[in-house]
């Protein structure tokens, strides 16, 4: 039996604190960025936001330009 429900399988996530600091941006860009639509999409756990690193890992690659850059 496969059991992929255990902590040790979950995804890893990062608070507004240290999505704040791994961006070098201040929490409340991260407030207006989710308000707007943009930047990587929280989710709520409990009353707090996190942040799935592979959304944010994602999100800075479509920043960067990976896969469709803007012609300039």
């Amino acid at each position: 039996m496969n059991d992929t429900h255990t902590p040790s399988a979950l995804e890893p996530m990062m608070s507004v604190e240290e999505l704040s600091a791994y961006l070098d941006v201040p929490i409340r860009t991260l407030y207006d960025w989710r308000r707007v639509g943009r930047g990587p999409c929280p989710i709520h756990v409990g009353r707090q936001l996190r942040y799935f690193v592979s959304d944010v890992l994602a999100d800075q690659r479509e920043l960067s330009g990976g896969a469709n850059p803007t012609p300039g």
